[in-house]
């Protein structure tokens, strides 16, 4: 999965956001050591790999892979796309279990089982609880982020993809992106590509259900798609429930043998519980239990944390998405014009720290894309070109978590977004085996916040410690403005160098900038709460103490400077992706908690180093046996912190491995074992007081081809049933007893059918 061909000059584009109411282990792959085969696919019109746009669909046989290889091999930086044959047959298909196999790319469960993970890719936006910011995610090359950057992972369904294509660092920018980490791109089928009809159900542990019916056609100049999915689960955890009802279709015309056009449209409600964090020995104990609050005692307040059943935190999304592409080719001139709109309603009831959070608003996408291909015979073309544009506003309300209960109003805004990003780059050949591409990126985005809220005083609520039944006396403090308009803009260069001393060898050096504007949720923050009282309401008993309800911090944009070595070597019995990059930061853009769990705001470190090692390997051992290895080694630090010293950052595991073997006993049936070891402790806070331990967790998979219409397939996971933290909170400064920890889910069996007629 991680060295796959590549196509196309493409798009990026439209928004999406959320919505109200709806209802030792590693011993037994020790022999593995690296990665399956990568399977030949079909050239998408939706990928957003950067190149050549394919206006008509190409089936990628042996005899042909050639010429979409080589432009994949001639990326000067790390990417990778996950085909939907190398996708696990998995009843439970997560984004974690789609990605485990992509070097650089590090996703924790961190809702308890829920598909609703915490993405990282080289640090960016780590330290977010839960990460909404740091990657550009996109389907069908539309963004799924918001204006401002922000975006919500679960509205990206794995299950409807026919391919996932991921793009580390710099290799983003002519996407559109603006961060430090990367995108994401989720690729749907076609009906040129997969026409008739296909579905899938499953079902298992923790009441788990998942279906996926699709149905395609294609004609001469034709063809479409319309695909829907449904899955939920009771959860592993006490208040673990999860849903996600999605619905997806495109429809392509081909206009004349130089234009095509695609139409998008999409769907997905989304709801799920938020079990939250609980303490160390809760973990070891019952790890599927939730934390019910501090606990009182004449000393003071031990174990503090959210009470979850007291307080009902989840979240409610819904997106509508609709988009359309054009590809025009006029000789060695490529042109990708995309437009694209989506309105998102979401509800995020947090701990009564925070509140209710209730967003409303829609995001308009534009993008151009130029490519002049020049000499035809090579991978990439000459000169590109890709400028995107993104206008969102958004109403937001903020309201009391009055024991579960959307209580009083106590804020409301009117949130408004734009960003533009340019970017030109050219590909050089420099000889035969030799090629040097510059790049200059731009980008300019503007974040505004007009207070709507008119009362002169904001409501706080409060319950007893020692008795959360019990409600306190109401109070209300000052309405301070919210008021903020921020302006962001800046430059990022990049220069690479590539050398292919033959078509299955491919070395390369690169040094570029990032630039990456904070969003809404980094500039207005609900401070001041504690597990049993509202925003504004530092001390439960005292209603009459006056104290912020928001933080709205004038933060800088975090920059950051990188350099990288790479190496992609794709043979027919081993392959392998490397990359070794080390990033000067400057202003990295933190959300810090305190040990308590509850908001203190973002701030802008002074200056961060984010080094790391991103490493994929695959090797045939025989015939019918394959190994694959992943290993991800980051070490991200302060530098020298006035407060932080040289810590490692929060969150960051300094180690990730992922092997598996797979093997076929029969022509139709196949064996696979997967191991994910976390081999270091992993620190909970920026002070490095409290660790996360290391831990190991077996998966075991199996798949029959009765025939080419019919699979069953069939997995155990966590087979040993470790006790294991999956994530955890990242706060400033932790305790040791404090609710940090989000625990993985136990032992669990699946099984499912596959149908394609």
């Amino acid at each position: 999965m991680m060295m796959l061909p590549q196509a196309k000059l493409v798009c990026a584009v439209t928004p999406r956001v959320p919505t109200p109411d709806r209802s030792c282990a590693f011993l037994g792959c020790a022999a593995t050591f690296l990665i399956l085969s990568c399977s030949g696919g079909k050239v998408l019109a939706q990928s957003a790999t950067p190149g050549t746009t394919m206006l008509k669909p190409v089936v990628v046989e042996a005899d042909v892979r050639e010429p979409l290889e080589r432009r994949f091999d001639a990326l000067p930086g790390g990417a990778a796309r996950v085909s939907r044959e190398e996708l696990p047959d998995s009843a439970n298909l997560t984004i974690a279990r789609t990605l485990e196999t992509v070097p650089g790319v590090v996703v924790q469960n961190f809702f308890g089982g829920n598909d609703q993970p915490r993405i990282q890719i080289r640090g960016s936006g780590l330290q977010q609880n839960p990460v909404e910011r740091g990657i550009l995610v996109l389907q069908d090359g539309l963004p799924l982020n918001r204006a401002d950057g922000s975006y919500i992972v679960g509205l990206a369904n794995p299950g409807l993809a026919s391919s996932i294509e991921i793009y580390r660092g710099y290799m983003a920018n002519r996407l559109g992106a603006t961060v430090l980490g990367g995108a994401m791109n989720l690729v749907s089928p076609n009906g040129a590509e997969q026409p008739g009809f296909g579905a899938e159900i499953s079902a298992g542990s923790f009441d788990q259900r998942s279906a996926v019916a699709r149905a395609g056609f294609a004609g001469e100049s034709m063809d479409g798609m319309l695909q829907a999915g449904h899955d939920q689960r009771d959860g592993f955890r006490d208040y673990n429930q999860s849903r996600r009802d999605s619905f997806e279709g495109n429809v392509a015309w081909q206009l004349s043998e130089r234009v095509k056009t695609r139409l998008f449209v999409g769907y997905t409600d989304l709801d799920f519980d938020v079990s939250g964090p609980i303490t160390k020995a809760q973990l070891k104990a019952d790890p599927s239990r939730v934390h019910d609050g501090p606990t009182v005692t004449p000393e003071g307040a031990i174990n503090p944390g959210p009470d979850v059943l007291h307080d009902r935190p989840g979240r409610r999304s819904e997106s509508w998405l609709i988009g359309s592409r054009t590809s025009i080719e006029f000789g060695a001139h490529l042109w990708d014009v995309v437009l694209g709109y989506t309105h998102t309603d979401d509800v995020f009831r947090f701990p009564m720290a925070s509140g209710e959070r209730v967003t409303r608003g829609g995001d308009a996408t534009g993008v151009l894309r130029y490519a002049w291909r020049g000499d035809a015979e090579r991978a990439l073309p000459l000169f590109e070109f890709t400028t995107q544009y993104i206008d969102g506003s958004a109403d937001r309300e903020n309201y009391l978590n009055a024991a579960g209960e959307r209580g009083a109003l106590f804020g409301e805004s009117r949130l408004s977004a734009e960003t533009l990003t340019v970017h030109a780059g050219f590909n050089i050949p420099l000889g035969e085996h030799w090629s040097l591409a510059p790049g200059l990126d731009y980008s300019s985005a503007k974040r505004r916040n007009d207070d709507r809220y008119t009362a002169a005083t904001r409501p706080t609520i409060a319950y007893n410690p020692a008795n959360p039944a019990m409600q306190l006396p109401n109070g209300a403090v000052p309405a301070v403005s919210t008021r903020y308009a921020r302006s962001y803009d800046g430059w990022s260069p990049s220069l690479a160098l590539t050398f292919q001393p033959d078509p299955h060898n491919t070395f390369f050096a690169a040094l570029s900038r990032s630039f990456e504007p904070p969003t809404h949720d980094d500039l207005l923050a609900t401070v001041n709460g504690t597990p049993y009282s509202s925003a504004g309401r530092p001390q439960p008993p005292n209603p009459g103490l006056v104290a912020d309800v928001f933080r709205i911090p004038a933060l800088k944009a975090q920059k950051a400077t990188t350099a990288e070595l790479g190496w992609r070597a794709d043979h027919e019995s081993f392959g392998v992706d490397a990359v070794v990059y080390r990033s000067e930061v400057r202003n990295e853009l933190l959300s810090l908690r305190d040990e308590s769990g509850s908001s203190l705001g973002a701030i802008n470190a002074d200056k961060t180093i984010h080094s790391g090692i991103e490493l994929g390997a695959r090797k045939s051992l025989g015939k019918r046996t394959r190994a694959r290895l992943v290993w991800t080694w980051q070490d991200f630090h302060f530098d020298n912190d006035p407060l932080r010293g040289d810590n490692d950052l929060a969150g960051a595991p300094r180690q990730i491995i992922t092997a598996a073997l797979d093997h076929e006993l029969t022509g139709s049936w196949s064996l696979q074992g997967v191991v994910r070891w976390i081999p270091e402790r992993t620190p909970v806070d920026n002070m490095n007081t409290v660790w996360s331990d290391s831990w190991a967790v077996t998966d075991l998979r199996t798949r029959y081809r009765f025939n080419d219409n019919l699979t069953l397939f069939a997995e155990v996971t966590n087979l040993f049933d470790r006790k294991y933290a999956a994530s955890t909170l990242v706060v400033d400064l932790a305790r040791p007893d404090q609710a940090a920890f989000i625990p993985g889910d136990g032992r669990g069996a699946f099984v499912g059918l596959k149908l394609r007629l």
